[in-house]
């Protein structure tokens, strides 16, 4: 039995950029959005707080190095690493993926995941505003993009399956109808530079029943979290007791009360029970999320995963535990987590204030249950 390898999504923000101070205002991070979060119901528990690692700035090499330590002794693989490739030469937020390459540090296994997708405002009140557009213009852009790749894919730490480095794409479709011979171009880059080839993962955002083995991919993170949570989406909707007895009495006594704005709330307990991991007809990986609230980000547009637990959290990787002990034939044994730190949706697996080390003791507690078993 191949060791499991748990590998947590990472968004190399909280920092600033010039992109991000043009649109949002000067010194903006996604500490911005969680630290001006409300409660938008009674019981809704915003904001939420750092734990150890506290409000953090990712230019800052000593926070990098904590985050791997901590998930290195939590038992984290790896980190996957957004990495935002627009076209025409143009990125953004690549200054940590550039220093942890330039520095050396941290020795923490790493890869990226190429979050092939339109910039808009839509989840912050600007859906007409296009703030950086995926675009797939020509073939010397996708050489450009290899070539900034290449050092990342030579360097040490970078994750290789059979001396093919891992490359996630997010959205697949958009990749697809937008250069449909991307992937086999960049293969031949691959092998044209000395590696075996590429592995290349299609993430979770579309459904596993797709043929992802002709769009050229050698595995997927599963959809299934996703396919168990979409019946309880909108089954639930809340507003406040008192903001529901003061719309009352309002009608009652014929003043016109403006609509009171809902906010979608799923039970996180009935998303799990319903979670069911299944193969597609390329290598399908487990993907587990330990929280969601994207409210500070999207206000009432967001959706909420309500009554998130450590425990709830360690059923989910024992689900993953479980599904991967019979894919014996798979050259890894990845379990992804999404994810390490986006904290304004609510996504984390770094201590907060609330459960400080609560969910990753969850994710120690199962693979050292695992490792006892093999």
């Amino acid at each position: 039995m191949k060791k499991i390898k748990p590998l947590a999504f990472y968004l190399p923000q909280y920092h600033p950029v010039p992109e991000n101070d043009e649109w949002w205002g000067k010194g903006f991070t996604e500490w911005t959005n969680v630290g001006k979060a409300k409660p938008l119901f009674e019981g809704h528990e915003q904001p939420i707080y750092p734990g150890d690692l506290g409000y953090y700035d990712l230019r800052v090499p000593e926070v990098r190095e904590q985050q791997a330590q901590m998930a290195k002794d939590y038992g984290v693989h790896g980190f996957i690493y957004y990495h935002y490739w627009f076209g025409n030469g143009k990125q953004l937020l690549e200054r940590v993926a550039n220093d942890v390459l330039q520095s050396g540090e941290p020795d923490f296994p790493f890869c990226f995941c190429w979050a092939n997708e339109t910039w808009s405002g839509i989840w912050h009140g600007l859906s007409e505003k296009i703030l950086a557009e995926q675009v797939y213009p020509d073939e010397q852009d996708l050489i450009a993009h290899f070539e900034y790749l290449l050092p990342f894919f030579k360097d040490e730490r970078y994750i290789k399956i059979d001396n093919k480095p891992l490359f996630i794409i997010y959205d697949p479709n958009h990749l697809n109808e937008g250069d449909p011979q991307y992937i086999t171009k960049f293969k031949e880059l691959a092998r044209k530079n000395g590696f075996n080839d590429l592995y290349i993962m299609a993430s979770n955002k579309l459904r596993d029943d797709l043929d992802f083995k002709s769009m050229g991919y050698d595995s997927k993170i599963s959809n299934a979290f996703q396919k168990a949570w979409i019946p309880h989406i909108a089954k639930k909707e809340y507003i406040s007791h008192s903001q529901y007895y003061k719309n009352r009495i309002k009608g009652l006594i014929g003043i016109k009360k403006k609509e009171q704005p809902k906010v979608k709330i799923q039970d996180a307990k009935a998303v799990v029970n319903d979670l069911k991991f299944e193969e597609s007809n390329i290598p399908t990986y487990p993907c587990i999320l330990p929280n969601w609230d994207n409210t500070p980000r999207s206000g009432y547009r967001g959706i909420i995963l309500a009554n998130n637990s450590p425990e709830l959290f360690e059923q989910q990787v024992e689900k993953a535990v479980e599904y991967l002990e019979d894919k014996k034939e798979y050259p890894e044994q990845f379990l992804i987590i999404k994810s390490w730190n986006e904290w304004a949706e609510g996504n984390i697996l770094e201590p907060d204030r609330k459960h400080g080390f609560g969910y990753l003791n969850a994710l120690k507690k199962i693979l050292n249950k695992h490792s006892r078993n093999e």
